[in-house]
């Protein structure tokens, strides 16, 4: 049986085992670098496997390394994020989140299951692939600085320095079954903007004695917007949004100061540096015209994520070779960003999509919603492209 068919049939074989490690994360989800059961787990199924080194990085981070033969050859690299949203979950199965007000709302349940279960392929491959395999089980992508950041500075790149990388993520837009790839430019950069917006409040029926806040975040709100429509070149994906705005004022009572959280994202480093200086000047003048004051703040977020030509185009015809055409996909730009980005800027890199969708069965939620469930027999092709690309990555 050669490595491929050997794969499948592990997959196969293994998918019970890992849809009870999916489920068991799902049911006992934590936030951002307080995976400390999670981390637990992780370690305790390694060592099942017959790991018997596994090194925390970062806090709750996880590293293992599956060495083949001729270790110092090569040596690739998968990820898996851990942890898990602060939402509430609506879901109606019997491994609902026993966690109150926590939810593996964005797959990554499914990651962390899923190279688990390559990690068991691999293991038992290890005396039929040259070079070295290092799994990343990585803490807090959904919260800044991101934990891929962390982990880079704790040296994860490193002994033994990695040479490429793959991550895999879920994506509830493609059914199951089919996974998807984007060479080159793929995700957004990501920016938090948190605005304070003063003024000077007093009764709403004497507007004339007051410095409206509530009038100038109008103002301004509708001037930035024109950062992305008249400053940004239209050939350089934008978005600029404000998702949050409190005005804590009433019918008759304007407020002295409004707040504001928002989000700016792009696929240029030069453009956003020069997006970041224009939203401030322009709410600055806004607010100085109206008379007011505002406390503008961006937090910088992760890079925009970019996947190596090479490395990418080599994994989409790896992804046709395990499943067959009809099932790998070309991938759009998506505006969402991924703190694996960080591991991108560092090594060439491959951040691929798996599809998790199920019409049939109304699987067909989005991420970051309370209703988010995957089709499971998905993570079958999760293990198993991941163990695929990494013995064909070994062996170029």
């Amino acid at each position: 049986m050669d490595l491929k068919e050997h794969i499948r049939k592990a997959s196969a074989d293994l998918l019970a085992s890992v849809i009870a490690m999916r489920r068991h994360l799902h049911a006992n989800p934590e936030l951002s670098f307080k995976e400390f059961k999670t981390s637990a787990y992780v370690e305790e199924q390694l060592k099942a496997i017959g790991i018997s080194t596994v090194k925390t990085v970062a806090g709750t981070g996880r590293v293992a390394i599956i060495e083949g033969n001729n270790p110092s050859k090569k040596v690739v690299a998968l990820r898996a994020d851990m942890d898990a949203l602060p939402i509430v979950e609506q879901n109606n199965v019997s491994y609902k989140s026993c966690n109150q007000g926590v939810m593996h709302a964005c797959g990554h349940d499914v990651h962390t299951a899923s190279l688990l279960g390559a990690a068991k392929i691999l293991f038992d491959l290890r005396g039929s692939f040259d070079g070295t395999v290092k799994l990343v089980f990585q803490p807090g992508e959904e919260k800044l600085p991101g934990g891929a950041s962390l982990m880079i500075q704790e040296g994860v790149l490193k002994s033994p320095d990695v040479k490429s990388m793959f991550g895999q993520h879920v994506m509830p837009l493609l059914p199951a079954g089919k996974v998807g790839f984007r060479p080159g430019l793929y995700m957004a950069s990501t920016d938090e903007i948190y605005v304070t917006v003063k003024g000077k409040g007093g009764h709403g029926a004497m507007p004339h004695l007051n410095i409206d806040p509530v009038m100038i975040t109008a103002q301004m709100l509708t001037a930035l917007q024109q950062v992305v429509s008249r400053h940004a070149n239209p050939t350089i994906p934008s978005v600029l949004s404000f998702g949050k705005v409190i005005a804590n004022g009433a019918t008759n009572v304007i407020p002295n100061e409004v707040y504001l959280e928002g989000t700016f994202r792009t696929l240029d480093e030069r453009w956003r540096a020069e997006a970041h200086h224009l939203m401030v000047k322009i709410a600055n003048g806004v607010a100085e015209s109206m008379g007011g004051k505002v406390d503008f703040k961006i937090m910088k977020g992760y890079p925009f994520l970019k996947n190596d030509e090479a490395l990418t185009k080599t994994a989409k015809q790896n992804a046709i070779d395990y499943l067959g055409q009809q099932q790998v996909v070309d991938l759009d730009i998506w505006m969402a960003a991924e703190d694996f980005s960080f591991y991108s800027q560092q090594v060439p890199s491959c951040f691929y999509r798996l599809g998790t969708r199920n019409d049939a069965k109304g699987i067909i939620s989005s991420v970051h919603t309370p209703t988010f469930d995957i089709d499971e027999s998905a993570l079958e092709i999760g293990m198993g492209m991941m163990a695929w690309q990494a013995v064909r990555e070994l062996s170029q």
